[in-house]
């Protein structure tokens, strides 16, 4: 359940996940026996989980006609064997070892259950939460209040005091920064200062911190910062960007899709997926012109 919630964290923990569903999809061959919304939904738990659950659904000869996804987030394994789902009420359906086919990303921990490639990058994820979080508070609160507003007016009326407190007190947000008024007639002009509490934009670096975040969890998922929406910062780009798919795709995609080639050794043979061939790059026509 974190690992689902920390999706609604970040804009580009949150994109990235089903953008390589969306790319796995493209290479995909659905068939009888592995639909397209099934590889969808499995796709996008390998991405966020990294492992998928699918439900063996058979014909009268024990033979495997088609695969049933199952929510990887209520999936678990049974310690003597065999599998159980969560379910809403409290209560749990047991399946046995033969009925499920698991795919997931090996741990060298531990080789139950799956995980997901990102986890180095979670404290930058939820610095970068912080980091928004801070901001949205900032300015919620009203940029300007978070301070001692001093007074010395010995002619300001006890109404006009009242009318100032309450001014201040409504500006604030809830749990934001703390507000002030102090008025103290003839008093030196110095004897109270103000004092800001939040100064946002000098000292905390909002910027400077996002974008380390962010580079740190573009990196926890090994994705090429053309392919996540990254504004580049120089005149030159990231290059092509047709390369730049096809050399991300053969390196990260195609090995996923052949983690699902899993599948096939179960399904009954003329019911099996198959994906799309690799299309031909300018330099592999010209190299074969050429021999």
């Amino acid at each position: 359940m974190g690992l689902a919630k920390l999706l609604r964290a970040n804009a580009h923990h949150g994109a990235i996940p089903p953008f390589k569903r969306n790319l796995l999809l493209r290479e995909f061959i659905p068939s009888r026996g592995f639909s397209l919304q099934a590889m969808s939904r499995s796709a996008l738990d390998y991405m966020v989980f990294g492992e998928t659950y699918l439900l063996r659904k058979c014909n009268a000869f024990g033979q495997v006609l088609e695969l049933e996804h199952l929510p990887a987030i209520n999936m678990r394994v049974k310690v003597k064997g065999g599998y159980a789902m969560l379910m809403p009420d409290g209560t749990r359906l047991d399946f046995d070892q033969d009925e499920v086919e698991h795919i997931f990303n090996y741990d060298v921990e531990q080789n139950i259950y799956g995980i997901p490639d990102y986890l180095g990058g979670l404290q930058a994820l939820l610095l970068n939460e912080a980091a928004t979080l801070f901001r949205r508070r900032y300015y919620n609160n009203g940029a300007h209040v978070g301070y001692i507003f001093y007074s010395n007016d010995p002619n300001m009326s006890q109404a006009d005091e009242e009318a100032l407190q309450a001014q201040i007190a409504g500006s604030k947000g809830v749990g934001n920064f703390r507000s002030m008024f102090v008025n103290i007639p003839g008093g030196a002009e110095k004897a109270i200062q103000i004092i800001p509490v939040g100064d946002f934009q000098a000292k905390d670096e909002l910027e400077k911190v996002k974008n380390i975040t962010r580079n740190d969890v573009i990196a926890a998922w090994r994705m090429n910062p053309a392919l996540a929406g990254i504004i580049p910062e120089n005149s030159a780009g990231f290059g092509d960007i047709e390369k730049i798919d096809r050399v991300y795709t053969n390196n990260e995609i195609r090995p996923i899709c052949q983690m699902f080639n899993q599948v096939n050794d179960t399904l009954r043979e003329d019911r099996r997926i198959n994906w799309k061939e690799a299309p031909e790059t300018e330099e592999t026509t010209t190299s074969s012109n050429a021999s």
